[in-house]
C-alpha cells in the first residue's frame, strides 16, 4: 500500500476536504431517524399540524443536504482516483519501457501488461471506493452504536455485542483473502500470455489447424485462474451472508425486546422505529466495511506488483568512467572477449540433481552456475563506415550480439567499445540515437507510413522519401491513394511481409544512423530488391557503420568483415574469399544455398 499512499501525497488537501464533507454527510444521515423518532414521539401526541409539517421539512431538508454533499464528495473523490492512477499508469509505462532486458524477461511481457490494466484498475478502484465508504461505514457504525446508547441502552447492547463480532470476521476473512488475490493476478498474467501469444501469431494457429488445441490450452489456463477466483470469491463473500445471519438475529432480538419494553412502558414506540432504522445503518457500516476491505485485499496485492516494476532498481544507469573499461585497440565497434548468459537456466537442460555428467559440452555450455552461455569469447573490431555481416544457425547468438552492443544487456564478461568508449558509460539516450536498427519481428504500429518511418523524430518528408527510396519502399507507398498517410494496421496486418520489412528498413535509414543494424530484415525480401537494397546503402549510406545479420550468404557476401557463429563462439572470422577457403561450416552454407 506505500505505492498507492505516496502518490496520493500530493492530493491530501483534496483528500481531506472530501472525506470530511463525506463526514458531514454521514453525520446528518445518522440525524435522520433520530429526527423521525422526536416527531413520533413527541410531535406527533402534540397534533400541532404546523409542528408535524415543520418537522417533516427538517427532515427533507436533511435528506436534501446529505444528498448533495454525498455527490459533491463522491466526485472529488472520483477526481482524486482519476489524476493519481494516470499517474501510476504513466511511471508504470515509463519504467517499462526503461526496464533492461533481464527485468523485462524476469517481469515477462504479459505480466507487464496485465499490471497496466487489470492491476492499476484494482488499485484506482480502492482510491474511489476507500475515500467513499472509507469514512462513511465507520461513522455509521461508530455513530449509530453511539446514539442508540442514548436512547435506549438496553437495545443498544444488544448491537455493542453483535458489532464487534461482525468487525472480527470482516477483518479476519480480508486477511486471508489477499494471498488469494495476488494468486490470481499471477493466474490472470498466463491468460494474458496465451492470448497475446494467440492474437499475434494467429496466422500460425490457422495455418497449421491449432485451434482446437489453442482452445484447450486457453481453456485449462482459464480454468485454472476459475479456479483460483472462486476460491478466494468464496473465501472474501463469506462475511456477506454470516453478517446477514447476525444481522437478522440481532434484528429480531431488538423487535422482541423492543415490544416488551414497549408493554412495560420502558421505552416509546419512536425509539423502536428508531432503533430498526439505526440498525439497518449499522448492517450498511459493516457491510461497507467489508467491501472496503475487499477492495483493498486486491489493491493491495496489485499495488505490490505494480510496485515491483515502478521501485525496480535502474540496472543500465551510465557507469562513470573511473569505472570503465579501457581498450587500446584501434576499431569503431570493439568486442573484446565477451561473455554473456541470459538470467534464467535455460528450461530442460539442467537435471535438477544438477548433474551435468550426461550432457555433451559441445552442446551444452554453462558458466559454471547451471547457466547456459549465449556468447562465449566474442572477439572482433571494425573500422568506422565498415560492413560487417553475421551468420550462423538459429540460436547460435547473432541478436545477442546486437543486444550487447546497443546495451540492453551488460556483457558478463569482457567489454564492447563504440568509438573508444565502454558501452556502459554512455547516456541510454545518446547510445540509442547512434543506431538505425531493424530486428527480427520488429513491430508496425498502427499508424501511418509517415509516421511509422518518422518515428517522432526530425526527419523531413526529403529525408524520408530518400530512405524510402534507399529501402526500395517508395514505389509501393507512392501507389496508395494517400501515399505516406496510408494507416498501417496493428503490426501491419494490411501490408505484405515484404513490405512491412521495407518500411522498417526505411525508419532505421531515415535520420541518417552512425551505425546501421539489420538483423534478419531482408528474409521476405526476393533476390533482386535485396540487392538492389545494399547496392543503394552502399551507395547512399558510405560513411555508415552498417552490421547484417542475415541467414543467406547473398546478403553479406559483399560486406567487408563477416563473422560465423556456432553456439554463442566465432568458428569463422573473415572476407567471404577467406571464409571460403578456411571455414567448413560457411563452404556447407555456401554448397546449400549457392548449389557450389
Amino acid at each position: 500500500m506505500k505505492l498507492i499512499f505516496s502518490y496520493l501525497k500530493k492530493y491530501r488537501g483534496m483528500i481531506i476536504v472530501a472525506m470530511t464533507i463525506k463526514s458531514i454527510a454521514a453525520l446528518g444521515e445518522l440525524m435522520l431517524p433520530y429526527v423521525l423518532e422526536h416527531m413520533v414521539d413527541d410531535v406527533v401526541p402534540r397534533k400541532s399540524g404546523a409542528l408535524i409539517f415543520g418537522w417533516g421539512a427538517v427532515m427533507i431538508a436533511l435528506a436534501v443536504f446529505v444528498r448533495q454533499s454525498n455527490i459533491k464528495a463522491n466526485r472529488m473523490s472520483a477526481k482524486v482516483a482519476k489524476e493519481s492512477i494516470y499517474e501510476i499508469r504513466r511511471d508504470l509505462f515509463w519504467k517499462s519501457l526503461g526496464l533492461s532486458g533481464n527485468q523485462v524477461d524476469e517481469f515477462g511481457l504479459p505480466s507487464l501488461n496485465s499490471r497496466m490494466t487489470s492491476d492499476s484498475y484494482n488499485v484506482q478502484n480502492f482510491i474511489r471506493s476507500f475515500q467513499a465508504m472509507g469514512v462513511r461505514a465507520p461513522i455509521l457504525l461508530i455513530g449509530g452504536i453511539a446514539i442508540t446508547l442514548t436512547m435506549d441502552v438496553g437495545l443498544a447492547s444488544v448491537l455493542c455485542i453483535l458489532a464487534p463480532i461482525m468487525i472480527a470476521l470482516v477483518v479476519f476473512v480480508s486477511w486471508k483473502g489477499i494471498p488469494l488475490y495476488e494468486k490470481v493476478q499471477q493466474c490472470v498474467d498466463d491468460i494474458v500470455r496465451i492470448m497475446r501469444e494467440n492474437i499475434t501469431g494467429i496466422r500460425v494457429v490457422k495455418a497449421l489447424s491449432k485451434e482446437d488445441y489453442e482452445i484447450r490450452r486457453f481453456d485449462q489456463a482459464n480454468q485454472h485462474m476459475a479456479g483460483k477466483d472462486i476460491r478466494a470469491g468464496i473465501v472474501m463473500a463469506l462475511p456477506g451472508p454470516l453478517m446477514t445471519f447476525v444481522l437478522n438475529v440481532g434484528l429480531t432480538i431488538v423487535v422482541v425486546v423492543g415490544a416488551v419494553r414497549v408493554n412495560g412502558g420502558l421505552t416509546k414506540p419512536g425509539v423502536i422505529l428508531a432503533f430498526l432504522t439505526y440498525f439497518n445503518m449499522i448492517s450498511m457500516g459493516v457491510m461497507g466495511l467489508n467491501r472496503v476491505f475487499m477492495m483493498m485485499s486486491k489493491a493491495n496485492a496489485s499495488a505490490s506488483r505494480i510496485a515491483a516494476v515502478v521501485y525496480a532498481e535502474d540496472e543500465l544507469v551510465p557507469l562513470p568512467e573511473e569505472k570503465a573499461a579501457v581498450t587500446e585497440r584501434e576499431g569503431y565497434i570493439v568486442f573484446d572477449h565477451v561473455g554473456f548468459h541470459y538470467g534464467r537456466k535455460t528450461a530442460g537442460t539442467v537435471p535438477e540433481s544438477g548433474n551435468l555428467a550426461n550432457f555433451s559440452d559441445r552442446q551444452y555450455k554453462f558458466d559454471g552456475q547451471g547457466r547456459q552461455k549465449s556468447l562465449d569469447d566474442i572477439d572482433f573490431s571494425m573500422k568506422k563506415g565498415g560492413t560487417l555481416g553475421i551468420i550462423g544457425a538459429t540460436g547460435c547468438g547473432k541478436t545477442t550480439i546486437i543486444n550487447l552492443l546497443m546495451r540492453f544487456y551488460d556483457a558478463d564478461e569482457g567489454a564492447v567499445f563504440i568509438d573508444g568508449k565502454d558501452v556502459r558509460t554512455y547516456d541510454k539516450d545518446t547510445l540509442h540515437r547512434m543506431f538505425g536498427v531493424v530486428f527480427q519481428n520488429d513491430v508496425i504500429f498502427a499508424d501511418s507510413l509517415k509516421e511509422n518511418i518518422a518515428f517522432g523524430r526530425d526527419v523531413s518528408p526529403e529525408q524520408m522519401d530518400a530512405a524510402a527510396a534507399d529501402a526500395r519502399a517508395r514505389d509501393f507507398i507512392r501507389e496508395y491513394e494517400d501515399t505516406y498517410e496510408y494507416k498501417a494496421v496493428v503490426r501491419g496486418a494490411n501490408l505484405s511481409g515484404g513490405q512491412r520489412q521495407r518500411v522498417l528498413i526505411a525508419r532505421a535509414l531515415a535520420a541518417a544512423p552512425d551505425i546501421l543494424i539489420l538483423d534478419d530484415s531482408s528474409s521476405a525480401l526476393d533476390y533482386k530488391t535485396d540487392a538492389a537494397l545494399r547496392k543503394a546503402i552502399r551507395e547512399h549510406h558510405a560513411g555508415t557503420t552498417a552490421i547484417i545479420v542475415a541467414q543467406r550468404i547473398s546478403s553479406i557476401m559483399s560486406l567487408d568483415d563477416i563473422i560465423v557463429l556456432e553456439e554463442g563462439k566465432i568458428i569463422g572470422h573473415g572476407t567471404h574469399e577467406e571464409l571460403l577457403e578456411s571455414c567448413p561450416m560457411y563452404q556447407e552454407i555456401y554448397r546449400v544455398q549457392m548449389g557450389a
